[in-house]
């Protein structure tokens, strides 16, 4: 029952618990608006990401209600027709209760419920009841997993996915161009035999299609819902067909191939499809971290560190050292994955608090999973773009590394072996020297045949060099 005040900003709406004050042109009711009031903890609201897909289920369940005989058509399409609105961001403004709750998230699906039935009963004429009508069929306890399933599936397809293919591209691309180029390889951060350019950006890039296909790999149990499993994972007042049925028809709506869960008792007490998501997105942000920290490295400088690239100039590092350039989008990259292995953290704890049929924690699972999936795309865009792309590699430093690497008499031990190898290397260490000058004077090889076998590009492809079975 809505009663409007004299001019005073608010409505007076009546709900089970008695009357409440909404503010005037609010599209909510008073089940939000005690949210409202009791959860003024955070200030963060659900993602745009998970109201996309509580309007997708509102809309689909109502279709299917209206095609069941349970709902009258003209409420059914006025439904549909708000619902949809709602998934397209027209009305974001309209959901206002924060993400700490509540650990059903009934105060979101009631948000939703009567911010729909508010604009269906404006364009339909009729009264068209948030219980009854939106949320026939529904509990919030089947509607926030399937919601956070189908949230996570889109951000991934729409999203995330995309993003790393765009940062594997652009790796294969920079490795490309840089085919060929070798520089002194790194153990324990120590000098080590040399590798390609192309071969250490070409393992970042199989880093990342590796992140692709293991959150591909969730795919699976992020695409069954929960609906049709009501309160406690029996179906009570929903229709036999109408999980199948609705996850068909967001099937259709999406281009995703969702299915009703094998079991909706386990899809109610646990999360573990967004656990193991997250899991992925984690391994993701851990490899994420690798190669922007070897960014950083290979950029560090430009005079007492590797100085070996160059990366972007796009701000002054410093508000008191003029002329200092910072590695900022690494540190940016780096930054997101920490917040990615605290929000799986989050998502683990969460994850373990499905109480015998529901699990009570379910608005931070999907703030903190789909959070994970927006940062992580929207850096893995900006190290490519920002970073990958643009570095400059700087060879003549490079160059003058290797030449100095006394690790490079590595190839010479099937020639002259270990021990005369390691006294070699020491000595060109000790006195500064190219390893290839004092390897002349202390074997009988000539100058070009070195040359030949210490060629830091040739010593790339492996393989033994000089005799086989070794020998001084």
């Amino acid at each position: 029952m809505t009663k409007h005040a004299g001019g005073g900003g608010y409505r007076i709406e009546h709900d089970s618990m008695g009357e409440l004050k909404v503010p005037e042109n609010a599209l909510w009711g008073a089940q939000t608006q005690r949210a409202v009031q009791n959860f003024p903890v955070s200030g963060l609201r659900m993602p745009r990401e998970f109201i996309r897909a509580l309007g997708l289920i509102k809309a689909s369940a109502a279709e299917v209600n209206a095609e069941l005989g349970l709902l009258d058509e003209a409420i059914a399409q006025a439904i549909v027709a708000a619902a949809l609105e709602v998934a397209a961001g027209k009305h974001d403004d309209q959901f206002p209760v924060d993400v700490f709750q509540t650990g059903s998230g009934t105060s979101t699906n009631m948000n939703a419920n009567e911010v729909i039935a508010h604009l269906a009963t404006q364009a339909a004429r009729a009264r068209v009841h948030p219980n009854d009508h939106v949320n026939l069929g529904q509990s919030s306890n089947d509607v926030i997993p399937s919601a956070i399933h189908v949230s996570a599936a889109l951000a991934l397809r729409e999203d995330l996915v995309p993003a790393l293919k765009h940062l594997a591209k652009a790796i294969d691309k920079k490795a490309k161009s840089l085919k060929g180029l070798a520089k002194t390889g790194r153990t324990h951060l120590m000098d080590a035999m040399p590798v390609r350019f192309d071969q250490e950006l070409g393992g970042w890039s199989q880093q990342v299609r590796n992140g692709i296909d293991r959150v591909k790999a969730c795919g699976p149990r992020i695409r069954r819902l929960a609906l049709g499993g009501t309160a406690v994972g029996t179906g009570i007042n929903a229709h036999p067909k109408f999980g199948l049925k609705v996850a068909r028809l967001l099937a259709k709506r999406s281009g995703i191939a969702f299915e009703p869960s094998p079991d909706y008792f386990e899809s109610l007490s646990s999360q573990d499809a967004a656990v193991e998501l997250s899991g992925a997105l984690r391994t993701y942000a851990v490899s994420l971290t690798k190669i922007a920290n070897d960014l950083r490295w290979m950029n560090s400088g430009p005079l007492a560190g590797l100085g070996e690239i160059a990366l972007p100039a796009l701000q002054p590092g410093s508000s008191i050292m003029p002329g200092k350039v910072n590695p900022v989008i690494p540190e940016a990259a780096v930054m997101v994955a920490a917040q990615v292995i605290g929000n799986d953290a989050t998502i683990a704890i969460a994850g373990q608090s499905g109480n015998f049929q529901l699990n009570v924690m379910l608005p931070v699972v999907a703030y903190n999973l789909l959070q994970s999936i927006q940062l992580l795309g929207a850096a893995s865009r900006l190290l490519a773009d920002a970073a990958i792309a643009g570095f400059a590699v700087n060879e003549a430093r490079v160059r003058q590394a290797l030449e100095r690497n006394p690790i490079l008499i590595t190839a010479l031990n099937g020639v002259i072996g270990y021990d005369k190898g390691a006294a070699i290397a020491k000595q060109a260490y000790k006195e500064g020297r190219p390893l290839l000058d004092v390897a002349r004077e202390n074997t009988r090889l000539h100058a070009d045949e070195l040359r030949e076998l210490l060629d830091p590009a040739g010593l790339t492809s492996g393989g033994i060099k000089g005799p086989e079975g070794g020998g001084a």
